[in-house]
This record gives structure tokens, C-alpha cells and sequence, in this order.
């Protein structure tokens, strides 16, 4: 407001005011001095009093001018009023002196007053200053407060309060404090202030971070734990419901019909993982407009974390103390990315994700390069795929890592190859080659549900009565259920894996044909030829016979677990030419064995191939020789085509051995008794054989009984004319009779009889004709 305008007393106003001044009220008795004292209080109050006086004493003059004239004009009442006048100038000299004395006073008092006043107004600054000064220090006081708390926020950790109060700090209005040096200094301390409480912020976050690393590994645990109890309750009801067989944990169906359960892996009643030191931390940089420092520092710390889980060198027995680790990293990582916003990209998890994932690949690829066991890579595979099916269900790809499994496969494969391998190497040469003897139905009903049979032979052998006796050894049995756990372990690695090798089927029958061509086979024929005990050798027969029952029993049920599968696959077990060729060694081994036997009766035989007379019986050793052949033979555990196999060989060889005696170099000579002797040996193996009810085992005699009648009967020269030898002789090797021949002719020319010596030259000229005429064999 603009200051009060004091009033200004001009020559009229004066003059007025005085005009209405009468000192002598003819009403009273006493002067009327009273109306002079508010002039002169206004004179005082105006400051203006010896102005004032000065115009008073002017107005006083003209008035007794004026009285003069009065008195002129009425001289006689002048001349009565003089005397009141002279009182009254008396008076007015008196109140003149008055006046002036009391201008003197009141000038004294108005000095007295101003100086008073200006006392009263320097005191009135003077407290304003003081109120001022003791507002701006209470104000100060009050900042200064402020201040305080915010450190003691800060140590408290109630940074966003503290951000706070530096805010309204700094939002104060405009005030008296704002000029001061203290409030200055103050106001550039709070970035300052801010720093501190960046730093303490980002300094609580770092220890968070270190707590999250070591509770990681019991994240991932109770996540694995879930997962865990997730695939048994499948496993429970796939195996009530045959439908869901060919569903995994985490396809579709199961994912349809999965009933979760509300578990926070996060939050629970063993762990409780507090994420308010990040969001606090990203609150606090947001509002300091430094976010993108707390998410590159974040992201910097979460690699360098993620780099220390993997070790250089990886031991198989801390891989599922690493997975858990991963496990819990990446649910952390998750729940941060869900929970904050833009605060965390997707792309830096992905990368740190595939990263690690490369990592672990490689360390457990380096890990294994030292396993000979097949059992490390499945105890690996399924740490990977409790691993996989955990964090597929918080959407991380683990297609690179079902990839990575598969190559495991492909070793586990070869290891599990060499593992069967040798166990079935064992079961061979280890096997007692007897029939497998049972003494109990559960027994018997164990063995049966093993091995692989026709359904006729599995019938009747059920059924027959304890104890048994099967055809097959304990090797053939050992060597299904091993066959049998080839498998169960093949398809054990697959299991819960999603991606199949490209040609699963294709792998498992070159596998098995591996194992049982190269294994069992093989060690089988080894074992058949390293043995001349012909009951070990039929019962190897036997054994191989059921084998090739039970490749295409094995191809039949594989194929129809690989149609189940959807894969629609057929298995084959290509391992019929390889046991036809082992069961021809066997074979082949024991007619080894019975001629290895026959020539030992050969050596008992002691024939006189220059005899004087003709025998009237077979030679003695042949008795012995067809009851041991048909005995052995009768009771080998082979089937009957094998025994007249095996007939027909020892026959062959029987027949091989006579034609021997009588074409080798081992006999120079012998005559035509000696011939008739072996005819009458041949007269009686041939009714022998009649007897057992095997006449066409005779066929192997038919070139000796053509020679020798060659010989003996004079036809050389039926033989010598083409198309008689065609007709009649067409099994007679002439180099053969040649020999014979020639052994008659030498007989016959160291004789000393002349008939005899014609006759071997007949014999030896015979010979020479047959050389001429058939010098190549035809046959």
C-alpha cells in the first residue's frame, strides 16, 4: 500500500479555522483558550509548528487591526472595551508567551517524541531483523533436519524416502533462506546426496545379487523336485491308461490334461527369494534417470555369474548340483523379466541361455570322453532331461540341447554295444552246453517269458511237467534276457526325449544284428570248433536253431513297439544268412567230430590186401564202429534232417575211406580176395543201415560197388566204349579204376604163377588203355 498522505494546512484553512476561534464567548465567564489546543495539536501532529506559529502571529496582528477598527467605528465602546482588550492583549501577550513556550515544549516533545519514535522503529527493525533471522535459522534448522534424516534413510535403507525429501528440498518456494549461503551450499550438496544414494542402492543390489547366487542351486532343486513329481504322476497314469502311452511330460496331451499344482518355487514354505532390493534399486535409478547404468551393471554382474556355475573341467557327479544351478539362474531370470517391466530384455536372457547352454554341452562332451560306461551317459541324460523339461515349462528352447542328446545317443549306443557284447562273449564261453534243467513252475515260467519261442513249443512246454529239461542251454536263455536288456536300455535312453534320431529303427537292427551276428554267433562257431565233444556241439546246433527262431520272434515284437510309437518303422534283424553259416560250421563240426572217431576205428582195422582166401565175415571193428555211430548220432539233441546229415557223412566218409584203400598211394597192391573182402565189409554196413530204417544212405557205396564190379567182372572194356560208361558207369572216376587197376597189375606181376602174371598184365595193359582214352577227369 502506497504510505499515508499527511495533511497539508494551507493560509485559507488556517485563516478559517481562526475565524471560527472566539477567545471571548460573551456566554461565559473565562477565556476560551480550549479550541486553540487542537490547532495547535494538529500543528504539532504536522510537524510543521513554526509555519504554523508564524501565521497565527500574522492572523493575531490582522485581528487587532480589525479590533483597532472595531474600536474606531465604536470608540465609545472601544474606549470601555480597551480596557478589556489591553486584558485581552495582555492576555494574548501571555498567550502568545504561552504559546510560545508551549511551542517551545511541544517542539521539545515532538523531538523527544521523533526521537522516540525513530528508537521504537529501529527496535521494530531490529525484532523484524531478529524474527527474520530467527524464522530463516529455524528454517535452516529445519533443512539442516532434513539433511540429517536423509543420511539416516539412507543407513536405514528407505532410499525412495530419502530421494523424497532431496525432492521437496529442492521444490522449496522461493523464501528469504533461498538467498542464503547456507541454503546454496546446501543446495549443491545434493547431488552429492543423490551419489550416496545411488551407491547405497546399487550397493544393497550387489549383496542381493550374491544371496540369489547362493540360492540359486535350491531354486533349481525344488523346480527339479516339481518336475520330478510332474513326470511320475504321468508315469502313474500313462501306465493306467494305454492311450497316453506315447505322450511325454511337457507335449501336448499332457500339457492339456496337466492339473498344476499351486507351488511357487520362489516363494514357499522351505525358501523365500525377496526381490525388493532390484525393484528398490530400478525405482531409485529410474528416478535418477540412470536406468540403463543399473541394467548394463545388472547385466554385467548376471554374465559374470552365469560364467562362474560351469566349471573348467566338469565332474559327472556334480552335473545335477550344475543343472540345479542353471535351473534356478534361469527361474530368477525369468521371474525378474516378468516382473519389471522394460527394465530386462529378452534377447540379453536368451543369450546368456545359449551361452551357458554351449557351455554345458561342451563340458559334459569333455566330461564323458573318459566314460567306457554306457551307464554314465544314461545317468547324464536323464540329469538333462529333468533339466529340459524344467525350464521347456518356463519357455526357454532346448532344441539345441535335444540335439545334443541325440549325439549322446549315438555313443551311448556304441558303448551299450561293447558293454552286451562282451557280456554275451561271456555267456558263450562260459556256457556248460548242457540242456537248461528247471525245478519250479515260477521257474519255468520265467525262463518261457524270456526267451523267444513259437507259440506251439511255448505251449507245450508250459505245460509239461516239473522238473524240465529245455532244449536249449543256460546260454540261449542268458543271452535272450541280455538281448532283452539291450533293448529295455536302448529305448530307456530315448524315453522323455523329444527329438528321435532321424533312423531309430535303422540304429537298433544294425545294433542288434551287430551284437548277434558278431557276438553270439561268432563266439558260438569259435566255441563249436574249439570242441570235439559231439553232445556240446549238437546242443551249440540247438542253441543256434532257436536263436534263428527267436531273430524273428525279436524282429516281430520290435516291430510292433516301433508302430505304437507312431514311428511306424520295421525292425529286422538280419541275422539269417549268418546263422545258417554258423549252423553249417556246426554242423559241419560235427561231422568233424564222428569222422575224427571213424578214423580212429580205421586204425584198428588190419586188412590183408593179399589174401589167399576170401573172408567169410565183416571185419570185426565194423561191429563196433556202426553201434557207436548209430548210437552218438541217435542221441544228438538235433533234429532229424541234421542226424541223416550226419549219417550221411559218416556213410560218405566210410565210403571215401574204402574207395581210399583201394585207389590211394597208401596201398601199392592188393588182389581180388582183398576186394571181395571190402565188398562183404560194404555187404554188411549197407544191411546195417537197412536195419536202422536208412536205405538211402547206400547211394555212398554205389562208385565202389561200380569199380570194384569193373574190376572184378572183366568190363574195362564196357567201360572204355563211351555210351556204355554214360548208361551204366556214369559215377566211376576212371582215374579210380585206373589205380585199381593198377594195383592188380602189380599183384598179379609178382606172382610166380604164369596165370596170375598174364592176369596182371591184362590189368596193367587195361590201365594204360583207360590213361589213354581219359587222360583229363571229366567228373
Amino acid at each position: 500500500m502506497p504510505p499515508r498522505r499527511r495533511p497539508q494546512f494551507t493560509q485559507e484553512l488556517v485563516e478559517q479555522q481562526l475565524q471560527q476561534i472566539h477567545l471571548l464567548d460573551p456566554s461565559s465567564t473565562s477565556e476560551n483558550l480550549e479550541q486553540l489546543g487542537p490547532i495547535i495539536k494538529q500543528i504539532h501532529q504536522n510537524r510543521q509548528q513554526e509555519a504554523y506559529l508564524r501565521a497565527v502571529k500574522q492572523l493575531i496582528e490582522s485581528k487587532d487591526a480589525e479590533i483597532e477598527t472595531i474600536c474606531g467605528d465604536n470608540y465609545q465602546e472601544f474606549i470601555g472595551s480597551v480596557s478589556t482588550l489591553f486584558s485581552i492583549k495582555s492576555y494574548t501577550t501571555n498567550l502568545r508567551d504561552t504559546i510560545t513556550s508551549l511551542d517551545q515544549s511541544v517542539s521539545q516533545v515532538g523531538r523527544g517524541l521523533v526521537e522516540k519514535k525513530r528508537a521504537l522503529l529501529q527496535s521494530k527493525k531490529t525484532a523484524a531483523n531478529l524474527d527474520e533471522a530467527i524464522d530463516t535459522l529455524q528454517a535452516s534448522l529445519r533443512i539442516l533436519d532434513v539433511v540429517h534424516r536423509v543420511g539416516q534413510m539412507i543407513e536405514e535403507g528407505k532410499y525412495w524416502s530419502a530421494l523424497r525429501s532431496l525432492e521437496d528440498i529442492e521444490s522449496m518456494p522461493p523464501t528469504s533462506l533461498s538467498q542464503t549461503p547456507l541454503f546454496q551450499y546446501l543446495l549443491s550438496s545434493l547431488p552429492s546426496l543423490r551419489s550416496q544414494i545411488k551407491d547405497a542402492v546399487t550397493a544393497t543390489m550387489k549383496q542381493w545379487l550374491l544371496d540369489i547366487r547362493n540360492v540359486s542351486a535350491q531354486v533349481g532343486q525344488l523346480a527339479l523336485e516339481a518336475m520330478d513329481n510332474r513326470t511320475r504322476r504321468w508315469r502313474s497314469r500313462k501306465d493306467k491308461d494305454p492311450m497316453l502311452k506315447l505322450s511325454r511330460v511337457g507335449g501336448a496331451v499332457e500339457t492339456v490334461t496337466y492339473e498344476k499344482v499351486d507351488h511357487n518355487v520362489l516363494d514357499n514354505e522351505r525358501l523365500q527369494v525377496d526381490f525388493t532390493p532390484l525393484y528398490q534399486c530400478i525405482h531409485i535409478y529410474t528416478a535418477l534417470d540412470a536406468l540403463d547404468d543399473i541394467r548394463k551393471s545388472y547385466q554385467a554382474d548376471r554374465k559374470a555369474q552365469s560364467d562362474l556355475i560351469i566349471p573348467e573341467i566338469l565332474p559327472l557327479s556334480s552335473l545335477f548340483a550344475v543343472t540345479q544351478e542353471i535351473v534356478g539362474f534361469f527361474i530368477i531370470e525369468t521371474h525378474v523379466l516378468n516382473t519389471t517391466g522394460n527394465f530386462r530384455s529378452e534377447r540379453d536372457v536368451e543369450e546368456l541361455w545359449d551361452a551357458l547352454l554351449s557351455r554345458l554341452s561342451s563340458a559334459v562332451e569333455r566330461a564323458l570322453q573318459r566314460e567306457t560306461e554306457a551307464d554314465s551317459y544314461l545317468r547324464v541324460k536323464e540329469g538333462l532331461i529333468a533339466f529340459v523339461l524344467t525350464l521347456e515349462a518356463y519357455s526357454y528352447s532346448t532344441t539345441s540341447l535335444h540335439s545334443f542328446i541325440i549325439v549322446l545317443f549315438e555313443r551311448y549306443v556304441s558303448l551299450l554295444e561293447k558293454q552286451f557284447g562282451k557280456r554275451f562273449e561271456s555267456i558263450i564261453s562260459q556256457d556248460d552246453c548242457l540242456p537248461m534243467y528247471v525245478e519250479t513252475a515260477a521257474e519255468r515260467d520265467g525262463v518261457l517269458d524270456t526267451v523267444w519261442l513259437k507259440r506251439g513249443e511255448r505251449d507245450r512246454l508250459s505245460q509239461s511237467e516239473l522238473p524240465v529239461n529245455f532244449p536249449w542251454s543256460q546260454a540261449f536263455y542268458l543271452c535272450c534276457q541280455d538281448i532283452r536288456g539291450y533293448v529295455q536300455n536302448f529305448y530307456q535312453f530315448l524315453e522323455g526325449v523329444a527329438q528321435h534320431h532321424r533312423n531309430i529303427d535303422d540304429l537298433l537292427s544294425k545294433s542288434l544284428e551287430e551284437l548277434v551276428t558278431k557276438r553270439i554267433l561268432d563266439n558260438m562257431a569259435r566255441r563249436a570248433e574249439a570242441t570235439s565233444n559231439l553232445s556240446q556241439i549238437a546242443q551249440i546246433v540247438t542253441n543256434l536253431e532257436h536263436f534263428e527262431v527267436a531273430c524273428s520272434e525279436l524282429e516281430r515284437s520290435l516291430t510292433n513297439i516301433s508302430r505304437s510309437s507312431q514311428r511306424g518303422g520295421t525292425i529286422r534283424v538280419n541275422a539269417s544268412k549268418a546263422i545258417s553259416s554258423t549252423l553249417s560250421r556246426a554242423l559241419a563240426r560235427v561231422n568233424a567230430s564222428i569222422t575224427s572217431k571213424l578214423d580212429d576205428f580205421f586204425g584198428l582195422s588190419e586188412y590183408d590186401w593179399t589174401p589167399s582166401t576170401r573172408e567169410t565175415g565183416p571185419s570185426m571193428y565194423l561191429y563196433e564202429l556202426v553201434n557207436w555211430l548209430t548210437t552218438v548220432v541217435d542221441t544228438l539233441v538235433i533234429q532229424d534232417a541234421y542226424k541223416d546229415d550226419a549219417y550221411k557223412s559218416a556213410v560218405d566218409y566210410l565210403a571215401d575211406c574204402l574207395i581210399d584203400f583201394l585207389t590211394g598211394r597208401n596201398i601199392p597192391m592188393m588182389n581180388e580176395n582183398a576186394i571181395s573182402n571190402i565188398l562183404m565189409d560194404v555187404d554188411f554196413l549197407e544191411e546195417e543201415f537197412k536195419r536202422a530204417g536208412k536205405p538211402h544212405l547206400m547211394a555212398a557205396f554205389a562208385e565202389l560197388r561200380a569199380i570194384t564190379s569193373i574190376a572184378l567182372n572183366n568190363n574195362v572194356q564196357q567201360f572204355l566204349n563211351p555210351p556204355t560208361r554214360q548208361s551204366t558207369y556214369p559215377n566211376v572216376r576212371a582215374k579210380r579204376l585206373q589205380a585199381l587197376l593198377e594195383k592188380l597189375a602189380r599183384y598179379g606181376g609178382q606172382c610166380r604163377d604164369s596165370a596170375s602174371r598174364e592176369k596182371g598184365e591184362r590189368r596193367r595193359k587195361e590201365a594204360e588203355a583207360i590213361g589213354r582214352t581219359y587222360p583229363v577227369e571229366t567228373r
